[in-house]
Parts: C-alpha cells; sequence; structure tokens
C-alpha cells in the first residue's frame, strides 16, 4: 500500500500563497533599517580612472559611499576572479563601481545616480569565439594569480577560464568507419533568468560580532561559508535566512548581493542594511544566463550507428568565471547527449568576455550542448535517410554502454531512453502523420530530440535532516533545502510519511531555512534535493523508528524485533491489533506509578554522494553522479511562409523519472521547464551594441513567451527505479526544458526548408536563413 508517495497530494505553502500571506525576502522590514543602492559601469571593459562620490554624499539621508578599494578582496567559486565592487577596472557594462547606504532607498537611488566616475575605455571582447582567437584582448590579465577552490584549469595569457578535456576510444578508428560525416556550428546567446522575485539581501552584524543575512537564494549554507571565507568570520558567527523563495531557476545560486549587503552593514557599524534589485540591475548587473558557441563533427556507418564525435564547446562565462566553469565542465562531461558513441573527443571551454558574467541556469549547460548535439542528429538522420526519432532510436545509450567519462551503464543509473521514444512516438502519433503538412501559406511540421543529465555535483555534496516528534504524533521535519516554487518541500514530508506509513498532513515542514538551527545541506540546485535530502529523511526515519520500538518494547514487554511502526502506532507485527499509540511514547512514557522512560523521539540522518571522482584533466575519465535523467521531446508548429511567424501548437515529453513522488507536482514542474526551453528559444536573447551595452534591459524589450502564446503540453513518464534514490527517484527539476531549444528548431527547420543554428529563433532569423541560403 502507497501511504503518501506517488500521490498528489497539496503543496504545503498552498494556503498562505493563495491567500497572499508569503512573506518573501522583499516584505522584510523592520524600524531603522537603511537602504543600499550601487552605481554601476556605463561600459563593458574599461580602465577606471577616478570616482567622485561627492555628489553622493549631497543627497540627505546618506550614511555610507563606498567603492572596491573599500575592501579590496576577490570572491568567486571555483575560481576567486571577482571584486565584490570593482577594483582599477570594469569587465561588464552594469558592473558594479560604488555602494551607497542610505536611510530611505529612493535616497540611495539618487545617490547612486550622482557618482561620477572617469574611464578609459579598453577593447571590448564581444562572443566567445572572439575571446578564443589568439590575438583577442585579455579580459582578466593576471589570471594565474587566481585562488582555485575546486577542479579548474584556467589557461593564463589567453581568455580560458576553464578547459575540460574528454578522449575517448581512437578517434583515427572511429572516423575510418564514418562513411557519413557532417559539421555543424551553433550559437545561444546570453539572456536572463527572469524570476518574478526580484535578488534581494539583508545584512546585519551584530556587536558580538554575530552576522545575520536573509537572502532569496538557494545556497543559505554556500553564503554562510563564502562570508565566513571572505571577511574571515568564525563560521558559527554567520547565520543565514531564507525565506520562500520567488523562482529562481538558476540565478539565485550565486553569491553576489550578499557580500553587497554585508559591506554596506559593515560600512554603517553593523546597522542592518537592505539591498534589492530594480528589475533593469537584475537583469544587467546580476550573472545571467550562459551562452555557447560550439562545433560539432558527427560520423556514423552506413547502417547508421554513430561512429565518431569530435566536439568544440566554446561557453560564454561573460566577464568572471563563476559557475560557468562547472557548467562548461559539465557541458564536456554528457557532451554526446545519451548516445552511444565509443569514439569521442571534446574540448569544452569556459571563455572570459566582456558580458555579465554566467551563472547556473536550469539544465546547467545542458540544454545547450542538447541544441548543439541534436542539430548535429537531425542532419546525420537526413544524411543517412534515416527517421530522425528511429535514428536516435537506433542510437540510444543504454545498460552496457559508456558515458563520455567512461562510466559503465546499467539500468539503475541510465533508466530507459528507447521506452521513452517509443512512449513519446505514441504520445505524438508521429507515425500516423507526415512531418510537414502545407496548407497554403501555412506549414505544420514536428521535431524531436532526446535528453540527459547528470547532476555534476562535488563529490561530497550532502545532506542532513531531523524529524522531531510531538506529543500529539506528528512530526516537525527540520532540512535545508529551499522552496524555490518546485515543491520540493511538500515531497519531502511525503517521503517521510510514507516511510512512517502515516498521514502525509502529520509532516509538518517551515517554507523557509534557517542555517541556525536546520541541518546543513550542499544547495538547493542540479535536481538534487529530493536525491540527498530524501536519502538523509530516510535515514532520519528509520533512527526515530528504533527509538519508538525500543520503547514500545518495554511498555509491551517484547523484544524490538517483534515489533512495526504504522498508522499512528507500533504494533506488534503478527497482531497488529495489539500495540501502542505513537502519541502516548513520542515524548517518553509514563507508567501508571510515575516512573517514566525514554523522552522525546527525535530521528537524525545524513547522506553524502557515493562512489563519485575527480575527472582526470587529460582525459576526463571519471563518475561525475549517481545517475542520469533521460528523456524525449517533440514539439509542433504552425509556421506562416508570407512572414515566417510561427505558432507553437503542441509540445511534448517523456521522462524517466525513476518513481514519480507526487504526479500533480512533477507534471508541473516538466511543463514550466518546457515553458522556459520555448521561451528562451524563441525570442529570449541580451541585444548588445557595438560597445557591449545590453540595448534591451527591461522586460519591455526583453521579451517573454506569453500566457496566451503557450502550446498545449503532454506529458508522460517512464519509471525505472534508481536503486541508490529514494523510492527510486531520479531528479526531474531541470529536465522538461533541456530538449525543448533543439525541438524547436528541429520542427521549425523541417517547416522551413533550411537548417537553423542559432538561437533565438525569431521569425525574422528564420527569414534571413531562408532567403540567405537561395
Amino acid at each position: 500500500m502507497e501511504w503518501s508517495v506517488g500521490k498528489s497530494v497539496p503543496r504545503k505553502e498552498t494556503w498562505e500563497k493563495v491567500t497572499g500571506t508569503t512573506k518573501y525576502m522583499d516584505d522584510i522590514s523592520r524600524p531603522g533599517l537603511l537602504h543600499a543602492q550601487i552605481a554601476v559601469s556605463p561600459h563593458a571593459h574599461a580602465t577606471i580612472k577616478s570616482i567622485d562620490t561627492s555628489g553622493a554624499w549631497k543627497i540627505p539621508g546618506v550614511r555610507a559611499v563606498i567603492t572596491g578599494e573599500y575592501y579590496p578582496i576577490l570572491t568567486g567559486s571555483p575560481l576567486a576572479d571577482r571584486p565584490p565592487i570593482a577594483i582599477g577596472k570594469v569587465r561588464y557594462y552594469g558592473e558594479p563601481v560604488a555602494l551607497v547606504v542610505a536611510d530611505q532607498e529612493y535616497n540611495a537611488e539618487m545617490a547612486a545616480l550622482q557618482i561620477k566616475a572617469e574611464y578609459e575605455l579598453l577593447p571590448v571582447v564581444r562572443s566567445p569565439s572572439e575571446a578564443y582567437q589568439q590575438e583577442a584582448p585579455l579580459v582578466h590579465e593576471h589570471l594565474a594569480a587566481y585562488k582555485r577552490h575546486e577542479e579548474v584549469y584556467p589557461e593564463p595569457g589567453t581568455n580560458i577560464a576553464n578547459r575540460t578535456k574528454i578522449r575517448k576510444g581512437n578517434m583515427e578508428e572511429g572516423w575510418n568507419h564514418s562513411d557519413h560525416i557532417i559539421e555543424v556550428r551553433v550559437a545561444l546567446p546570453q539572456s536572463d533568468h527572469a524570476a518574478m522575485e526580484l535578488r534581494c539581501s539583508i545584512a546585519e552584524i551584530l556587536p558580538d560580532g554575530q552576522v545575520n543575512i536573509h537572502s532569496a537564494s538557494q545556497s543559505p549554507f554556500v553564503i554562510r561559508r563564502a562570508i565566513s571565507q571572505s571577511f574571515h568570520i568564525p563560521l558559527h558567527k554567520v547565520i543565514v535566512h531564507t525565506p520562500l523563495v520567488g523562482g529562481s531557476f538558476g540565478g539565485k545560486a550565486a553569491i553576489q548581493l550578499e557580500f553587497l549587503a554585508f559591506l554596506a552593514s559593515r560600512a554603517v557599524d553593523g546597522r542592518a542594511v537592505k539591498l534589492v534589485n530594480s528589475r533593469e540591475l537584475d537583469m544587467i548587473s546580476s550573472p545571467v544566463h550562459i551562452g555557447l558557441d560550439a562545433r560539432i563533427k558527427l560520423g556514423c556507418n552506413r547502417e547508421g550507428r554513430l561512429t565518431a564525435a569530435e566536439i568544440l564547446h566554446l561557453f560564454d562565462g561573460g566577464a568572471y568565471s563563476d559557475r560557468g566553469a562547472i557548467m562548461s565542465r559539465a557541458g564536456a562531461t554528457d557532451c554526446t547527449g545519451p548516445y552511444r558513441i565509443d569514439n569521442v573527443r571534446c574540448d569544452s571551454l569556459c571563455m572570459y568576455t566582456n558580458h555579465p558574467y554566467s551563472t547556473s541556469f536550469r539544465g546547467f549547460g545542458h540544454p545547450e550542448l542538447t541544441f548543439a548535439m541534436e542539430r548535429a542528429m537531425d542532419l546525420l538522420a537526413d544524411q543517412v535517410n534515416m527517421d530522425p526519432l528511429e535514428f536516435r532510436f537506433h542510437n540510444a545509450i543504454g545498460p552496457g554502454d559508456t558515458t563520455p567519462t567512461q562510466t559503465l551503464l546499467d539500468r539503475s543509473n541510465v533508466g530507459d531512453l528507447p521506452m521513452c521514444i517509443a512512449k513519446l512516438k505514441t504520445l505524438i502519433h508521429w507515425d500516423d502523420r507526415p512531418r510537414k503538412e502545407i496548407e497554403g501559406h501555412l506549414i505544420k511540421a514536428n521535431g524531436v530530440c532526446c535528453f540527459w543529465k547528470n547532476s555534476n555535483t562535488p563529490t561530497d555534496a550532502g545532506a542532513g535532516a531531523v524529524i522531531v516528534f510531538n506529543p500529539d504524533g506528528s512530526v516537525n521535519l527540520l532540512c535545508g533545502a529551499v522552496e524555490i516554487g518546485q515543491g520540493t518541500r511538500t515531497a519531502l514530508t511525503q517521503i517521510l510519511a510514507e516511510r512512517l506509513r502515516m498521514d502525509d498532513r502529520m509532516v509538518h515542514i517551515s517554507t523557509g531555512v534557517n542555517t541556525e538551527t536546520d541541518p546543513d545541506h550542499w544547495k538547493t540546485v542540479a535536481s538534487r534535493s529530493t536525491f540527498l535530502v530524501g536519502n538523509a529523511i530516510l535515514e532520519a526515519a528509520d533512527d526515530a523508528i528504533e527509538q519508538l520500538k525500543n520503547t514500545a518494547s518495554i511498555v509491551l514487554e517484547c523484544s524490538p524485533a517483534e515489533l512495526d511502526v504504522g498508522e499512528g502506532k507500533v504494533y506488534f507485527k503478527n497482531r497488529s491489533e495489539i500495540g501502542i499509540q505513537i502519541e502516548k511514547i513520542a515524548n517518553g512514557y509514563r507508567f501508571p506509578n510515575g516512573n517514566t522512560i525514554g523522552g522525546q523521539v527525535i530521528g537524525r540522518g545524513s547522506y553524502a554522494m557515493r562512489n563519485l571522482t575527480l575527472l582526470d584533466p587529460e582525459t576526463g575519465k571519471g563518475n561525475t553522479g549517481p545517475e542520469w535523467t533521460v528523456g524525449a521531446q517533440a514539439v509542433e508548429v504552425e509556421l506562416n511562409t508570407r512572414d515566417y511567424s510561427y505558432k507553437i501548437v503542441k509540445a511534448a515529453a517523456v521522462i524517466d523519472a525513476g518513481k514519480v513522488i507526487n504526479p500533480k507536482l512533477a507534471r508541473g514542474q516538466i511543463t514550466g521547464g518546457m515553458s522556459i526551453g520555448l521561451s528562451f528559444a524563441s525570442r529570449e536573447a541580451f541585444l548588445f551594441d557595438p560597445n557591449g551595452a545590453i540595448i534591451n534591459p527591461q522586460l519591455r524589450t526583453y521579451k517573454l513567451i506569453r500566457y496566451g502564446e503557450q502550446p498545449e503540453y503532454r506529458v508522460d513518464f517512464v519509471e525505472t527505479p534508481h536503486r541508490e534514490a529514494p523510492y527510486g527517484l531520479r531528479g526531474i527539476g531541470e529536465h522538461g526544458l533541456i530538449g525543448m531549444p533543439a525541438a524547436l528548431a528541429s520542427s521549425l527547420s523541417t517547416a522551413a526548408g533550411v537548417a537553423l543554428y542559432q538561437l533565438p529563433l525569431t521569425p525574422e532569423s528564420i527569414w534571413r536563413t531562408v532567403h540567405d541560403s537561395v
């Protein structure tokens, strides 16, 4: 019997959200709270000659004005290359050059506008391909001196912040066995995370040295560590609070405003200071979604079996490396997509450019690598004259195959891609209709793709969980997973309710995270929270069950081994009608004579990644994550050949979820991801002028997919259990997004009759491709 897992139970925070009582970061206020605002660079690359702050001091209510020299440090992980406030030179349009603290938000804004800086312009690096050229201007002249916190391989004297190499098999042999060889080049621009909630942080330094940070973040425990290390504060003196977060999509995993808020508080004797981005600053000054220029050379034999792949990824890391360096590594480890290829050579580079710096975005490099690989797959299928879905089925990776990093796959860690493809075929009626239907000037067409994603976490990523029993038999669950709209904290209560075999309404969980009271959790990224925290919860539940059995065994005068727990009681395994209610022993048991045994039941558990390894720097050999989530996706479009406008009619996804914990939440997750993928594939991109300034830094000019433009979504699941995960689940948080750009490009390429290799797929770009190819 399933108690909770596999059921669509309501989300724990639903009531607060629908009644409008939810408190987000910017809702937090209190008497005496000061406000900060940043002044930013109007240039993408320039030396700072001087900064005049005198105008800012003339604005009433200004308490402090600081520049990069106030506390000259370098922050960042894996490479410490970024000052919180620019020192010496600016490297992107929108980089903070000064910070103002004032009594009111409008005072701080006015003062920030009065800061005058004098610059000497430097040559601008406009793309990762340009950055890769030997004669390109250097964005970082002192790359060799930067401290490295993780495995990262910068190349001093170049714009390469990190290079990951994959060397598998024998390339000469691979090309010799290739009867068909194609080459493609693709380009995906940087874009915005566009979360509804703007980034926001409050910092306060108490007289005893304790630092309190409140932040809209996916990484409260990383903030704690970063503040401690950067400012030499004992770790136990830093406490981070994260309330419910209003969307993020990876953008709030980075640590940026927290450093600035801390410096602002430090400049006003530790008083509480709030820093919140405007929409424009959120788009240009805070980190963005990574871009990619890629080259793929792909070969197969006459039967359509893939034989060799040579791949170059140039990721647009922007002005600072941040998570871009790790995303470029993820772009290498899964570079082939979910296909068996025995001979692979890949160089995946994180390039410095004079663009805003990049950080995690839903899919973590995989939407980009998938777009590149799937465009090549479509072209090769065409050359071999095979149905594109059949070609993918023919080459689908599976048990017994190895990944680009030479990890051996089995049914547990890779799931069942052929089944996903077969289900997708049925879901979209692929065999029942032509791929292209022409009705006058309207053309309907379908496109498909496959994808996979490994989590690419640190080898020691982990989480803890504590469950506390209340006198009425209900439990409180404490954990560090952040609720960013994905429903994780609800799914975690379901996992606990399942193991304790109790009503999930008896499991309570707060909406926020407090690093002082909640057990450590790596961070809420990489679709890992339900896996990491879920495993910790199972361990904590087993710990609590053991305590309950021990107390009950004394009361019932039997061995703990004879007992079981469920339905709110501890009972005999072979005579379930005999037992004792949990509420009678949850806080210890009191005998009629007053004698008491036991005490409050508090279960504790923790879990860390197992059997993962670092990559060999020369070959890329290693194990980067416990499992892959695989899937197949499709898009149907209707293209108007008069003006090349188009309508996205349907979008479909079939994903191997291992085990679906909450069907409605899972479908919502996948559908939301698909919507984001279609939005950035069809219209989203930062537009830069020749000097590197963003010319569409607001939602009036930066277009998102709108309510009436959403297609019909079809979502289905395959369930191949992952042995190491709670109830066999696999991560699905990012996966709805990953293949959407590739599937959209596939359908539009079929409709337009030309291969499309650049995002975003706007009517203008399709028109240009059609007419340039004539």
